[in-house]
C-alpha cells in the first residue's frame, strides 16, 4: 500500500504538531531565535499600547512577527546546508549569507516601521 497521506482534520493536527516541533527545535538549538523571540515578546505589549488604532498596532506587531518568521526560514536554510556536509562551498556560504541578510532586512524593517509610527 505504501505511504498514505492524511487528509482533513488529521492533516491539520499533524501539521500543527510538526510546527510546534519546529518551534521547540528552534528554541532549543538557535540562540538568535531565542533572542529575537524574547525581543518580540517584550515589545509586543508595547506595540499594543503605543499603536494608535488597529492599523498601527497591526504594523508594529506584524513587523515583530516578520523578524521571527524570517529567522525561522534562515534557521531552516542553515540546517539544510549543514546537513549536506561540513566542508566549505561557495554556494553554501552564499545561501547562509543571504538568509542572514534576510533577517537583517526584517530587523531594519521593524526599526523603520516603529520609527515612522512613533515619530509621526
Amino acid at each position: 500500500m505504501g505511504f498514505q497521506q492524511h487528509k482533513g482534520w488529521r492533516r491539520l493536527v499533524n501539521a500543527t504538531g510538526y510546527s510546534w516541533a519546529g518551534l521547540r527545535a528552534a528554541w532549543r538549538n538557535e540562540e538568535a531565535f531565542r533572542q529575537e523571540a524574547l525581543l518580540c515578546t517584550a515589545l509586543a505589549p508595547l506595540a499594543l499600547w503605543l499603536g494608535d488604532g488597529a492599523v498601527e498596532r497591526a504594523l508594529l506587531l506584524g513587523s515583530l512577527l516578520l523578524i521571527v518568521i524570517v529567522e525561522l526560514l534562515n534557521t531552516g536554510i542553515e540546517a539544510a546546508i549543514d546537513r549536506i556536509g561540513p566542508e566549505r562551498h561557495e554556494l553554501s556560504g552564499r545561501a547562509k549569507d543571504i538568509g542572514s541578510a534576510a533577517v537583517f532586512v526584517a530587523l531594519l524593517n521593524a526599526g523603520v516601521v516603529w520609527l515612522l509610527i512613533l515619530l509621526a
